[in-house]
């Protein structure tokens, strides 16, 4: 205990007489094991543990793929999913429907996302709700209407009824029907982002489906569930043409599968840049450990000549690197916590399932730990085997400051230092590369002007406003009564156009033209102020009038992209298409009469605007008055003088004095915000954030590595310096031999790191849209790095060559 103690006290002193390399080992140690953990509890949480329900991976949801890759949810109705239950490679069925609701009772009619859930879905997501219970089959029981219970989610009770235990049989009126609060589902219960959920009434009604999940049971892989569906959608295609592209294929897909698709490369890309900031790190400590150990040889050497067993210098050097380590593991656990809310910050809004929580991963934290006191350990006890191999004597009688510039000891330091330098002029590629891409899609034309312009969702009430002309006159009493809202300048519908991703992926007819094959276009419905208000200049011909849209006429305006693709030669106004998937699905979808059989005239050709993204090419679009295929739902774009946002209680104003219990959807945001809800966008900009911020990091600590190299290699070739001026050496050749001694180690890292940038190009390039190869890019960093070097070792040479050689003598 007594000799744990001296050794304690020893590390203490150690610590303060040397407090840049005791700080600079703890934060190498702690930002790699902070910045390791964080991500990785990201991928944990949105990539290996999303969601809570048991056997997550059997539930998938049913899809269709048409020949031109196109995905489409499978909306089945009642007697599709009895025949559904009987497939022998499902399990359950877990069918359900989307409802906009109203809750009144507030200043403002408030949006309220409903969920009307098959009776068995509770019990088969295997969540048990926090209070009462969840639907039970004998809330819908066949051919009765379901009983008027509702589950809120869990942020519903919290915000509405403050997380009161009392919930449970108080009602909750939603358009103006009372129901019964019968349960509050789990925290991570959040199923298609609900905010209640009510039974489902299976109709025999072939107009009314339901979209439809699955669990397939155990063993059953996604091929074979493919394989045994495709018969029977097959035959459901026959009695619903419609509903279903021509030649589709069934594919089940998962539920975490469009995670996989958009994010899942850009995580351990990430995680690729952070091992490699942890690899830095421990090198970092290495790098320190091995210089002040060989410094130290000679008092080591001391110790063991008056009769020290080497065990013993074992323990004491044992002992000080693991405090070492053990301190920088410890701050490493916070860091990693700050590192987390950092990221969590700059994550996507919606790049997970609602379902994920993420929080530190605890396996991770501890073998980042581990390989932090793993390296304390090893590079700590160096001196200790190095001493084992030479006689103490000998050691003593040669002095330190000669023997501690052995080829081993060089050898091992250069190839560290090597190995630092590469690995961060790798990191610096990658930063640089991402910021390229990043800088790059923000100076995207996007062909329409995003700035003080907001989209307003307008839901409609279950069976109201039913047949054509009400609908089409209310849409346009609430775009007119937003317009005299104060600050509003211009106001236009865009019923499914809102960009830069926009409109229906549909095909489309040319008259007198013969269907190529997969001919698709942005199919966008709209009212003729649409491109006014986005400030789409109009090209060629017209937009049609307020008059031709209030009477659905049989117009259309394409952009320049339709026009240059499908009449290269020939002026395209006063040609007709045809939109063959438009439909009349009265009361969900109101159309005029035949109106997928109707010819539309081309009357007008407009500027391109992003209409897929900001990176895909911009596709074929056609623009046609929105009162040809009405939903139940539009959205108004509102300019304004100023922010929109700030507007928004007074647009709502005016749309409750048309109707007192129409809402808006929850979510409401300026077109600014469309754009960096891009998944190009937000891809982007995450990479080029953390990629930066890391590369700067490993960039600071391999230069404090350098430093500390550099500072320690003076130190022991104190005398020799001195010695090399009491001879007649100037300043210049001191600062050169300093130089030298280190500039080998440099430049092999800088070459190495370029070889590793050039190897690594493809998998950089596969998520970020900068090239890593750019010469500009590999220039600047090898530059930056070789500066960064020159001043960490500049400020010790400098010392060096301002030795005394009287001071350098005395050394001896």
């Amino acid at each position: 205990m007594q000799t744990m103690l001296q050794d304690l006290r020893y590390f203490l002193r150690q610590a303060v007489r040397n407090p840049g390399f005791t700080l600079t080992a703890v934060i190498s140690l702690a930002l790699g094991i902070g910045a390791t953990t964080a991500v990785f509890s990201v991928i944990y949480a949105a990539l290996i543990n999303p969601y809570p329900y048991p056997a997550a991976d059997r539930i998938v949801r049913l899809t269709v793929t048409s020949k031109a890759d196109e995905g489409h949810w499978a909306n089945l109705n009642g007697p599709q999913i009895l025949q559904l239950r009987q497939v022998p490679v499902i399990e359950s069925v877990l069918a359900m429907n989307y409802y906009a609701l109203t809750l009144t009772g507030h200043d403002l009619p408030e949006n309220v996302n409903g969920i009307a859930l098959i009776s068995n879905g509770f019990s088969d997501l295997g969540v048990p709700p926090v209070l009462g219970r969840g639907l039970l089959p004998s809330d819908a029981i066949d051919g009765q209407d379901p009983q008027p219970v509702v589950v809120l989610s869990y942020k519903f009770w919290q915000k509405h009824f403050l997380s009161s235990p009392d919930v449970l049989g108080k009602t909750l009126q939603l358009d103006h029907k009372n129901y019964v609060v019968v349960g509050v589902a789990a925290p991570r219960f959040t199923w298609y982002s609900a905010d209640v959920y009510m039974p489902l009434k299976l109709t025999q009604d072939p107009g009314t489906t339901c979209i439809i999940d699955l669990r397939l049971k155990p063993g059953v892989t996604h091929a074979a569930a493919d394989a045994a569906l495709q018969p029977l959608l097959d035959e459901f295609a026959k009695d619903m043409p419609k509903h279903f592209p021509e030649h589709f294929k069934v594919q089940v897909e998962g539920l975490n599968e469009w995670v996989n698709r958009s994010i899942r490369g850009t995580l351990y890309l990430l995680f690729g840049a952070v091992a490699l900031l942890l690899a830095v790190g421990c090198g970092n400590v290495s790098i320190l450990l091995l210089a002040r150990g060989t410094a130290r040889q000679h008092e080591l050497s001391v110790r063991a000549a008056v009769g020290a067993h080497r065990r013993r210098i074992a323990r004491q050097l044992l002992t000080e690197s693991l405090l070492l380590a053990a301190i920088g593991a410890a701050l490493g656990v916070v860091t990693s916590y700050g590192i987390l809310g950092g990221i969590r910050a700059l994550l996507p809004r919606y790049a997970f399932a609602p379902e994920v929580v993420i929080t530190i991963n605890l396996p991770v934290l501890f073998f980042s730990v581990g390989v932090a006191l793993l390296t304390g350990v090893l590079f700590g006890l160096w001196p200790a085997l190095q001493l084992s191999r030479t006689q103490a004597s000998q050691m003593v009688q040669s002095n330190v400051r000669r023997v501690a510039g052995s080829v081993r000891g060089r050898r091992t330091h250069n190839a560290l230092i090597a190995g630092q330098i590469a690995l961060t002029l790798l990191l610096m590629a990658g930063a640089g590369s991402a910021m390229e891409g990043f800088v790059q899609l923000l100076h995207t034309p996007l062909g329409y002007d995003p700035h003080n312009v907001m989209a307003v969702g307008i839901p409609l009430h279950e069976n109201s406003y039913t047949s054509w002309e009400p609908r089409a006159a209310y849409f346009e009493q609430l775009r007119a009564k937003v317009a005299e809202t104060p600050g509003v300048t211009m106001t236009a519908i865009s019923s499914n156009a809102t960009p830069p991703a926009n409109g229906w992926n549909s095909p489309f007819e040319i008259l007198g033209k013969p269907a190529a094959e997969q001919q698709l276009g942005s199919i966008n419905l709209i009212n003729p102020g649409y491109f006014a208000a986005l400030s789409i200049p109009l090209l060629q011909g017209r937009v049609w009038d307020e008059t031709e849209n209030r009477n659905g006429a049989h117009v259309a305006v394409i952009n320049r992209t339709f026009a240059q693709r499908y009449f290269p030669n020939d002026d395209a106004l006063g040609h007709s298409v045809r939109l063959p998937e438009f439909e009349d699905r009265p009361p969900e979808v109101l159309a005029m009469p035949n109106i997928a059989d109707t010819w539309l005239q081309i009357v007008g050709v407009v500027a391109d605007a992003r209409n897929d993204g900001l990176r895909n090419p911009i596709k074929p679009a056609i623009f046609v008055p929105y009162t040809l295929n009405m939903r139940q739902g539009t959205q108004i774009l509102v300019r304004s003088e100023v922010n929109p946002l700030l507007l928004l209680h007074a647009v709502q104003t005016q749309i409750t004095s048309v109707n007192p219990e129409q809402q808006t959807y929850s979510e409401v945001d300026d077109l600014d915000r469309w754009i960096s809800e891009q998944r190009e966008w937000q891809q982007e900009h995450l990479v080029a954030w953390i990629f930066g911020v890391f590369a700067w990091l490993a960039l600071v600590l391999a230069a404090v590595g350098l430093y500390s190299v550099v500072s320690y290699t003076v130190a022991q070739r104190t005398n020799e310096f001195g010695i090399r001026t009491a001879l007649g050496a100037q300043r210049g050749h001191l600062l050169r031999i300093v130089f030298a001694s280190i500039s080998a180690s440099v430049g092999g890292g800088i070459v190495i790191g370029l070889l590793l940038t050039v190897t690594m190009n493809r998998a950089l390039a596969k998520w970020t849209e900068g090239n890593s190869r750019d010469p500009l890019i590999l220039l600047a960093g090898a530059l930056l790095l070789a500066l960064v070097s020159g001043i960490a070792c500049a400020i010790p040479a400098r010392r060096a060559s301002a030795v005394d050689p009287m001071t350098a003598l005395r050394c001896e």
